[in-house]
């Protein structure tokens, strides 16, 4: 039974979703040599607008942020003009999409922005290569300084800005998944001793900085946030985190923003120092709309739902493979498997 995926929810005083199913950001790096999006990747989304809500695939706030081969950006006016063109294209076809914001911090690569330092919250490099350009080996990052941090919060915020110009309805900041602003919230890449490290509300500082401009410049009701309490993804775990967590969800739980979103692949890994998923204790210590996220079928999703573990139930790859995913849902039809193989075109 799917039923309560298809009733609409509100977000707020401005945002109301007709039902409950959110496209996930997925990187498809199909942006042309400016990082523009294409007319096939307006295509692509207006195909999917049927989503209560979609979510971008990753957008760069700006050059030295890239670390995959053609992922668009939000920083040029080509590149918001471009973003123009999907948005239309979305509400044409009477859907939402708000823009994911994205600096990747030490898996961002210089062979992409013309050479430069990587940056990061601390000198700790991760181990591995670019995906799709693996001759491209991670270096290691310079530790953000005070004046370089005050700019990435602005530029944050003009790449907000910049999202509601190109036609977007919204944003999700990226804090999760070993990116940028993951890197200030875990013991693995923060290293610093001074105001944006050691103690929980030290590491918290870069995250609520960013929303906090972002929320100054569009609205905390236009404003979503992707977190990972959980390290698992270009990251290692350390149970210290979890104090980090327990300081910043009840912050931003006080900001009121559109939603928080679990960021994770498989909800059902379990985390010793978490307490079990990254939802379940995300739900424990945040009040808001939370998005869940992590491999759920639709049944398991509307299940979840009911059972409280989270609010508005994001899909990702059943997307790519099923245009229509929420029609299929909605009218019991099988949904067509997703194969790697569907990574390299937009259907």
């Amino acid at each position: 039974m799917t039923a309560n995926l298809f009733t609409p929810y509100k977000l707020n005083d401005t945002l109301t979703l007709s039902n409950k199913i959110l496209m996930a950001p997925l990187t498809r790096c199909m942006a042309d040599d400016d990082l523009v999006p294409t007319q096939q990747v307006a295509d692509y989304y207006a195909r999917r607008a049927e989503a209560g809500l979609i979510i971008s695939e990753a957008t760069i706030i700006r050059p030295d942020g890239q670390g995959y081969p053609n992922t668009p950006g939000l920083y040029t006016p080509a590149q918001i003009n471009g973003w123009r063109v999907v948005t239309d294209a979305v509400h044409k076809n009477g859907g939402k999409i708000f823009a994911q914001l994205w600096h990747t911090g030490r898996v961002a690569h210089p062979h992409f922005f013309g050479g430069g330092d990587v940056l990061s919250a601390s000198a700790q490099a991760v181990e591995g290569t670019v995906p799709r350009m693996r001759e491209l080996v991670y270096q290691t990052p310079k530790a953000a300084s005070l004046e370089d941090i005050k700019q990435l919060v602005a530029d944050y915020a003009q790449a907000a800005a910049n999202a509601i110009d190109a036609g977007f309805d919204g944003v999700e900041i990226h804090g999760a998944n070993g990116y940028l602003i993951d890197q200030f919230l875990h013991h693995d890449s923060n290293r610093r001793d001074d105001e944006y490290g050691q103690t929980p509300e030290n590491m918290s500082r870069f995250a609520l900085e960013v929303v906090d401009a972002v929320i100054a410049r569009i609205g905390a009701d236009r404003t979503g946030l992707r977190v990972s309490p959980g390290a698992y993804f270009n990251m290692a775990g350390d149970a210290r985190d979890r104090a980090v967590f327990d300081y910043l969800l009840p912050a931003l739980s006080q900001r009121q923003l559109a939603f928080l979103h679990a960021g994770i692949f498989d909800d059902s890994m379990q985390f010793d120092y978490l307490g079990g998923s990254v939802s379940a204790y995300i739900r424990s210590v945040y009040t808001g709309t939370l998005v869940g996220v992590g491999s759920y079928t639709a049944e398991a999703g509307s299940a979840a739902i009911d059972a409280n573990k989270f609010d508005l139930l994001a899909i990702g790859r059943p997307f790519i493979a099923n245009p229509d995913y929420v029609a299929k849902v909605r009218n019991g039809d099988e949904l067509v498997p997703y194969a790697e193989t569907m990574l390299a075109e937009l259907i």
